[in-house]
């Protein structure tokens, strides 16, 4: 079904956007996390990216051209598909309406709302199209705290991830609205800054409604996304573990690939400023990873005595849960399990690691030798919809991280195309962002195959749920020392189970044992892989 995109709202401050360029056009395919276009509003010019799959049927803003919010951007849907009703207005009333109502209440009650000069109301923003509520993480400022343009106010942590939320603003934090903890809808009042001693309680006193002061409200939503890309837990970090940087350095290390793990700042508390990555030399590096565990602290329960815990569910395990329910209940499941020699990957792997700087572990060479299978087996590498269904050949895997709120998928990119150290580092970067909570949205998205290992546990065999929009799903067991037939010899051997979840609506049943065997090739003989 085709879904209308509408001119985003990138600021509370934003009532136009101009499209400054468009980087699809149509009859492109588009997936999730894909760029459509860089969008000029009042602050700058950000890109925005698609939050659906499909092929760009209909552009209705030009390059160069500025609508208001929410006119209709874009129509994305499967190939061929009729758009004429949604041309004809058949659902663009119905979005223009929703949005009309609180607008033009907005418009009615700011005459009411009496706003002292200065004082500006910031609301919960929306990091991404698919964020209806958002949870503070933690607040980085307190009341009385003097707030300059472009500090970290709060982390908020979203549908997908946490989020670090910048001012686009001066003053002093005179009320926090939402609590470290609590959930709020998108533009509840979040803070409000302003002139020290200015008396707010008139603000505070209105319940709070956005419609009251949203024209005065600057939160940079979209922006958000793309600023955190590269942070880390490092050296130069605060308590919380989170990196001390501008906006403008993020970017600019984003574009030079720079570390800033290894970056020393000079500003304000250690703050990385755009100097200190311009003259930043690898040579100069002297990055420290800090860990710092969690304490846990155990409630003491007397003999005999019952006791329970409630426990909030996080964003995070709310769309855990209700993905991996709509996969089970959806996706018909079936499982094939095969058993591999891993006696010549033992000492593969024994070889590899022995050269300077080289460390593979098991995991990466089964990642590495599914994105190869993949290639062999393209049927597996696919996503079902009800119109068709998509073979892709470009090879994305993904690979599940447990973290404290549940389970992501971190993907690699373009899997087949990279050496096992390549895979490693990859993984171990994404891994390390994920149990940090620094992983981002497109950093989740685009995969077209998942490896889940649980093998480290101790686990011999298990089954996994399929990560849609994924056909199938490998679950890998842990390497065992056992006795197996050798030449008709009875000897010991090491074997590791795994098991592949396969979507029947794509992967028939000899299709996924095909693939299985040829990934079992692979892993017993390393050197294939490096062919």
């Amino acid at each position: 079904m085709a879904e209308i995109i509408t001119m985003p709202r990138l600021s509370d401050t934003m009532t136009e956007g101009t499209v400054a360029a468009w980087l699809k056009k149509v009859g492109d395919k588009i997936s999730e996390g894909d760029i459509l276009a860089e969008i000029e509003t009042d602050k700058a010019t950000m890109e925005f990216e698609s939050f659906h799959n499909g092929v760009l049927l209909y552009i209705g803003i030009n390059e160069g051209e500025t609508a208001p919010v929410d006119s209709v951007l874009a129509i994305i849907g499967n190939e061929g598909e009729d758009i004429s009703a949604l041309l004809n207005g058949a659902s663009a009333p119905a979005v223009e309406k929703v949005v009309d109502a609180p607008t033009q209440e907005v418009k009615s009650e700011v005459k009411t709302a009496e706003i002292p000069a200065g004082v500006v109301v910031v609301t919960m923003p929306r990091l991404s199209d698919t964020m209806t509520e958002g949870t503070v993480a933690t607040w980085l400022k307190k009341v009385g705290d003097k707030i300059s343009e472009g500090d970290i106010l709060a982390e908020i942590e979203t549908d997908k991830a946490t989020m670090e939320f910048e001012s686009f603003n001066e003053g002093t934090l005179l009320y926090v609205g939402i609590q470290e903890g609590q959930t709020a809808p998108v533009d509840s009042v979040l803070a409000i800054l302003g002139p020290e001693g200015t008396d707010v309680s008139a603000i505070v006193a209105n319940g709070g409604k956005v419609s009251e002061v949203a024209k005065a409200v600057e939160a940079p939503k979209k922006e958000s996304k793309t600023e955190s890309k590269i942070e880390t837990v490092v050296e130069n970090t605060s308590a919380n573990g989170r990196i001390l940087a501008s906006p403008l350095a993020k970017k600019i290390a984003q574009d030079k690939g720079v570390n800033l793990s290894q970056v020393k700042g000079s500003g304000e508390n250690g703050r990385i400023v755009k100097s200190d990555v311009e003259n930043f030399t690898p040579q100069a590096a002297t990055a420290s990873v800090v860990s710092t565990p969690k304490a846990t602290v155990q409630t003491f329960v007397s003999a005999g005595e019952m006791n329970a815990e409630s426990v909030k569910n996080s964003q995070m395990r709310k769309t855990i849960a209700r993905r991996l329910a709509e996969s089970k209940f959806t996706a018909p499941h079936y499982y094939l399990t095969i058993e591999i020699n891993m006696d010549n990957a033992m000492e593969s792997r024994k070889l590899i690691n022995s050269l300077p700087e080289t460390k593979v572990s098991f995991n990466d060479m089964v990642v590495k030798a599914c994105a190869m299978a993949l290639k062999k087996h393209p049927q597996v590498n696919s996503s079902w919809t009800e119109e068709a269904t998509i073979i892709n050949h470009h090879v994305n895997v993904g690979v599940a991280v447990a973290v404290e709120d549940g389970l992501v998928v971190p993907v690699v990119n373009h899997t087949d195309l990279l050496s096992l150290s390549q895979i490693g580092a990859s993984i171990k970067d994404l891994a390390g962002k994920a149990r940090n909570k620094k992983l981002q949205p497109k950093e989740m998205e685009g995969s077209t195959f998942t490896v889940s290992n649980l093998g480290m546990f101790g686990i011999e065999e298990f089954t996994s749920i399929i990560n849609q929009p994924n056909s199938a799903i490998l679950s890998v067991g842990a390497i065992i020392e056992k006795p197996v037939v050798k030449n008709g010899q009875i000897v010991v051997g090491n074997t590791m189970k795994v098991t592949l979840a396969c979507d029947h609506r794509t992967v028939d049943g000899a299709t996924g044992a095909e693939f299985l065997q040829t990934l079992k090739h692979f892993i017993e003989n390393p050197v294939t892989m490096l062919a």
